[in-house]
């Protein structure tokens, strides 16, 4: 038991000074390790540090750079050859993104990974496509992006599999569904993966889509009040939740329908639920408690010694670091059309569990969570998983 202490210690000890490399600069070229000297691979990283989305880019590029340490034992390096991040902030623009893309490209990058939206990683492939370069999306949902090209992966989860999750929470049919969802690629595609499992089960789904640009919840709250569905699932991204969730509350919502599902959003959005966070069913793609392994207590140890804590798409940018260093370990440098054979039909250990690249479509075959949120005993709330789901379960049709 000591030795093994002693074998963690080392390893955190390499992975803290690994990530101090990255301190320098936000938006520049950054080395993760030292000690080789062939020229670095040069991977380019377009991710919302700022925008609508920004939260999720910190916890995503956070994620990245402890996936990078953790795959490369705290070294930093693939084949001899340093793994050098370009960092550019998209500010959550489909254009801005796909502008940086096209500048990364013709520098000669290869690889290109970080989108957070659905609407930017929905530009960013079909430009992988046309220029033959490898394209690995982050946190964005969309079922879309599954299958899109054979030059586009995916780091995290899918619309989805967030959907058939919470379709384990609805029982009986002939049920009543209400989608409350921003009009934006990922409410509608919610909409869509809703309406097709839960639709599916014999229930009647409908839509209530509000704007992106809205700061005004009231009177969308008080529609989803006044259609008093059986369940109401909420399909909610952004810095906006904590108003909208104040606006359903305040007009009731909570007191009217027989359930509420949505997704368990990053932690530091736990205090906006108010008096419904204890009444919600979350799914969960991820929370620091819910996964039993060796990644994830890897990843939980190495960020307490920062005082952190993983939040919720924290894995996403882990398992995009796994990836880069399989892609290019296994193909023996970046060419292309090596990495995307080393990747497809990939089963790995990440933080959430056993995770598998399909071959066919890319799909990201993951376990997910259901989970509630109770009162601690310092009165914070914490949450309670009740279940994992095996990722089979949740698994996405096959595209072909």
């Amino acid at each position: 038991m000591q030795g093994k202490r002693l074998q963690l210690g080392v390893a955190l000890a390499l992975v803290v000074s690994v990530l101090g490399g990255f301190a320098a600069s936000a938006e520049a070229k950054t080395a993760v390790g030292t000690g080789a000297t062939a020229d670095p691979y040069k991977i380019g990283i377009v991710y919302s540090r700022t925008g609508l989305l920004a939260a999720y880019g910190a916890e995503y590029i956070q994620g990245l750079r402890f996936g990078i340490a953790y795959a490369t034992q705290g070294k930093g390096t693939v084949n001899g050859r340093k793994v050098e991040l370009t960092i550019v902030d998209d500010g959550t623009d489909p254009t801005k993104a796909v502008a940086a893309g096209k500048d990364l490209i013709g520098k000669g990058y290869k690889i290109l990974a970080g989108s957070v939206s659905s609407g930017v990683a929905l530009q960013m492939a079909p430009l992988a496509e046309q220029n033959k370069v490898l394209f690995i999306s982050g946190p964005a949902a969309s079922d879309a992006i599954t299958g899109i090209n054979r030059y586009t992966f995916r780091s995290g989860r899918q619309t989805y599999q967030d959907v058939k999750t919470a379709a384990t929470f609805l029982r009986g049919g002939g049920r009543k569904v209400v989608v409350f969802a921003q009009d934006s690629a990922f409410g509608a595609g919610n909409f869509s993966a809703v309406n097709a499992v839960v639709g599916g089960q014999g229930h009647t789904v409908s839509r209530l889509l509000v704007p992106l640009s809205a700061q005004d919840f009231t009177p969308f709250a008080q529609q989803a009040k006044q259609a008093n569905p059986d369940l109401l699932f909420i399909a909610w991204a952004g810095s906006t939740a904590p108003a909208m969730y104040r606006a359903l509350t305040q007009q009731g919502v909570f007191g009217v329908s027989n359930k509420i599902v949505t997704g368990l959003a990053e932690r530091a959005t736990w205090t906006a639920y108010g008096e419904a966070a204890t009444r919600i069913d979350f799914l969960s793609h991820y929370v620091s408690t819910g996964p039993k392994n060796k990644v994830n207590d890897f990843l939980v140890n190495a960020m307490r010694k920062r005082n952190q804590v993983p939040d919720l798409f924290t894995p996403d940018g882990f398992v995009a670091g796994q990836m880069i260093v399989r892609a290019l370990t296994e193909a023996k440098g970046d060419d292309v059309d090596k990495m995307i054979s080393a990747l497809e039909g990939w089963n790995f250990v990440g933080p959430k569990g056993q995770q598998s690249i399909r071959q066919s479509d890319h799909a990201m075959i993951q376990p997910m969570f259901q989970v509630k949120l109770v009162a601690g005993a310092n009165g914070k709330l914490q949450p309670k998983v009740l279940a994992r789901v095996k990722g089979q379960f949740v698994a996405p049709p096959e595209k072909r």
